[in-house]
């Protein structure tokens, strides 16, 4: 009874508030997670054009996005270049690797991957990747040891460009099982880690879903038969909705499920599905997102298949 937890740093105000306050409530029950952090330049505010998209119009109004978010989130980096926010709140994504948590890369410039990622090529994700794994670096002394696309905005250019990225696995997609994707008819050595359950932004409003019955579904949704990733958000977990986070964490510990960084999940010497990553729709999302395709075999992950960092040199 295991849930992996996953956690989002999108934005300055993320990592500064809410990335402590995550911690904070992870320490008190000697909890440990994945984060992954967006370490360039916040530029969400730019987000809001999308607000003539019609579903993110409806997606905003359903979750209440100002309440949810905060308008400094909305907001930045609208009309000016936002902050380098591995520069500027470096303390806070240090002080959660000292905290034990395992660390991710997220993105450079997370706008700007969620909404082009279609249009860049692979020099291009090697360099935007390249920036964000060297401003953790230096932000904490260390490689990070996975990845997650923003948004679960992946496909194959991204696969074959951070290849040479010292990652021991990547958790860009969504899906059911741990696997290797398939890309250029052959099988990447490096694991896959899909988020099987749905986001708070993704079920709220929703299906008569509110904050009263919300924590009630997403344990109705986990599966000891199953893999069981949780992915939560610095800017609403650790924000707005730490208390129902608190409340879920607590109930769910109380039932037995234990809570382990994505990396834990891994084994060696397990039959891995094969498949290729997709892009499809996804209720509750605007726009396409990487999704684990049909299986097409298995293979073993032998021992000593999946590395941890390694220089980039």
């Amino acid at each position: 009874m295991i849930v992996g937890l996953r956690i989002d740093v999108d934005t300055m105000r993320g990592t500064r508030e809410g990335v402590p306050e995550l911690c904070r409530v992870l320490a008190e029950r000697d909890l440990s997670a994945s984060f992954f952090f967006s370490v360039g330049p916040d530029n969400m505010g730019r987000h809001l054009w999308r607000l003539l998209r019609p579903a993110f119009l409806r997606k905003m109004l359903r979750s209440n996005g100002p309440s949810l978010y905060g308008w400094d989130i909305l907001l930045r980096g609208t009309f000016w270049p936002g902050p380098i926010i591995s520069e500027r709140a470096a303390d806070s994504i240090r002080a959660a690797h000292e905290a034990g948590h395992e660390l991710g890369f997220h993105a450079w410039d997370h706008h700007l991957w969620q909404m082009h990622i279609d249009d860049l090529d692979e020099p291009q994700v090697a360099e935007i990747t390249e920036r964000g794994v060297r401003a953790l670096e230096r932000a904490t002394g260390h490689l990070p040891t996975c990845s997650a696309a923003p948004g679960w905005r992946c496909n194959d250019v991204v696969l074959r460009a951070q290849q040479a990225f010292p990652f021991a696995y990547q958790s860009d997609c969504r899906g059911e099982s741990i696997f290797l994707p398939f890309v250029d008819g052959v099988a990447h050595p490096r694991p896959q880690i899909p988020v099987t359950l749905p986001t708070y932004d993704e079920v709220i409003g929703r299906d008569g879903v509110t904050d009263t019955n919300y924590n009630a579904g997403l344990l109705a949704r986990l599966n000891p038969e199953r893999l069981n990733v949780l992915a939560i958000h610095a800017e609403v977990e650790g924000g707005s909705r730490s208390e129902l986070f608190v409340e879920f964490l607590d109930e769910a510990i109380a039932r037995g499920w234990r809570f382990v960084p994505l990396g834990d999940l891994l084994a060696s010497g397990v039959e891995l599905p094969v498949a290729p990553i997709v892009a499809e729709q996804l209720p509750g999302r605007e726009g396409w997102v990487a999704q684990q395709g049909q299986t097409s075999f298995h293979t073993a992950m032998r021992p000593g298949r999946v590395r941890g960092p390694r220089s980039l040199q």
